[in-house]
């Protein structure tokens, strides 16, 4: 049986294809194209030229299909909730792989009238309803329902929070005509999160969405059930299942996936060590960071349509130290016009070694900056009041991480030793972050993770032998 696995990118559209034959996984080949925004079909069909025999969409038909697509961009979310850090949190984790982006966190420290303005202008596509732990506080949802029945908002509007007030608050909902679903407490204790439910819930808006870009529905037809799964979620799903094994084929252990893109850059954790932590050592939830998979995007790091966006974060110094390259105000001026150029025309590659030094300088600043934001830190100062002093590891500690695997474009166009130079020079400058301290770096040369999350929900036994063998892990180093 041969399979196809899409990704339908913000830049490019990638394919991978695959043959499952007698319980074993072979990669048969990798191909891309520019995504199409006017129609995707036209960026699956030169994508699909790329493969040996050059298939066609129509030539899919009887094969296996899987796909993700991050080509909506992701669902626009505002998270409502009672205390503004603990919503924070909340729709933070929520978000994680579902496909959504927390564009504003409403809270009872604003206004009704400020949280109408935010609304309105925002216009979002989901709003996650959100407040009081089960058997707590129930007035700040009803309050903020009537809020959101008054405003009759196109959004969906996802009920996530106190168990014993959500009938309630369905019924005003209801009454205003406004769609919504209930979902299990997101925090029905203060030492839990219990997210999965509203993912998945947002998942399903995120399908509803893409499926109304030009040709994103032909594509939906040709998956099995129709799930095009959310880019971010695929990426995940494949680091899980290397990380935490399947049963009795066992996984690799901590590792980080770090995933560098033309608009984002995301950073994926993942500590099965974790697992069987009681809820009380997790923490609080306001400062637990010790679920076993955990992941942050950065929205504004990215090699293309995010370019700009690396330079103001650290400044064009930073970047043309790290490329190695004079630091001038003219070769300044030249990153930055560079920058702009690649925001324009995304398909853009670097074209002589002045750009490939650009590429190498913004790669390094962008996972460095994404690194540090995931990871935690060691306290610089007391606290008296938490138990805390100078040198206690706060928030994720990656220090034991064993594996880093590099996804991306610029990973895959690298040789490879240039490829994890770019890792390992993020890494130099730890200061107080607690970041991996000897981490094996991996580099997936063809930009495989996504699909081995596509193929781990279906052949989790096959895909977890074939991804470590492609790997090049073996049984002695785990």
């Amino acid at each position: 049986m041969e399979i196809k696995a899409f990704d339908v990118g913000s830049t490019f559209t990638k394919i991978n294809a695959y043959r499952l034959e007698a319980g074993r996984l072979q990669w048969l080949a990798r191909a891309q194209a520019p995504t199409t925004v006017q129609d995707i079909r036209v960026g699956l069909e030169k994508a699909l030229e790329g493969l040996p025999g050059g298939p066609r969409l129509q030539d899919l038909a009887g094969q296996q299909v899987l796909a993700s697509s991050s080509a909506a961009g992701g669902l626009r979310m505002v998270a409502i909730g009672y205390m503004p850090r603990v919503t924070a949190k909340a729709a933070l984790e929520v978000a994680m792989n579902a496909g959504a982006r927390v564009l504003e966190v409403l809270s009872e420290e604003d206004t009704p009238a400020y949280r109408r303005e935010v609304l309105l202008e925002i216009k979002p596509d989901i709003v996650l309803l959100t407040g009081g732990t089960d058997g707590g506080d129930t007035e700040a949802l009803w309050q903020n329902a009537r809020l959101l029945a008054d405003l009759k908002l196109p959004a969906v509007v996802i009920i996530a929070g106190n168990s014993q007030a959500q009938a309630r608050a369905a019924e005003i909902l209801a009454a205003a005509g406004v769609r919504h679903r209930r979902v299990a407490n997101v925090m029905p204790t203060i030492h839990e999160l219990r997210v999965q439910p509203a993912r998945e819930a947002i998942h399903g808006e995120f399908i509803r969405q893409i499926t109304r870009a030009p040709g994103l529905r032909y594509l939906e037809g040709l998956v099995p059930g129709g799930k095009v799964v959310p880019t971010p979620g695929a990426v995940l799903m494949g680091a899980e299942l290397l990380a935490r094994g399947y049963y009795e084929e066992k996984g690799l252990g901590s590792l980080v996936v770090i995933d560098l893109g033309g608009a984002t850059t995301d950073v994926h954790s993942v500590i099965p060590q974790l697992e069987g932590l009681p809820l009380e050592e997790r923490g609080l939830i306001l400062t637990n960071e010790k679920q076993v998979a955990y992941r942050t995007v950065e929205g504004n790091l990215g090699l293309r349509v995010s370019c700009r966006g690396i330079v103001e974060t650290v400044g064009p110094r930073q970047v043309l130290l790290r490329a190695k390259l004079p630091v001038t105000e003219e070769m300044e001026q030249e990153l930055l016009a560079y920058c702009n150029r690649v925001e324009g025309q995304t398909e853009t590659l670097a074209g002589n070694e002045k750009e490939r030094c650009f590429d190498r300088g913004l790669a390094i600043a962008a996972v460095e900056t994404a690194l540090k934001r995931h990871a935690g830190h060691l306290s610089q100062e007391y606290n008296p009041v938490m138990g805390i002093a100078p040198g206690t590891p706060m928030g994720r500690d990656l220090r034991p991480v064993k594996y880093i695997i590099a996804v991306g474009g610029i990973f895959t166009a690298l040789p490879e030793e240039e490829a994890r130079a770019i890792v390992w020079e993020a890494l130099a400058n730890r200061g107080i972050s607690l970041l991996p301290e000897e981490p094996e770096i991996i580099i997936d040369r063809n930009y495989l993770l996504y699909s081995l999350g596509l193929l781990a929900s279906r052949y989790p036994y096959e895909t977890l032998r074939f991804a470590k063998q492609y790997f090049g892990l073996h049984q002695e180093e785990y």
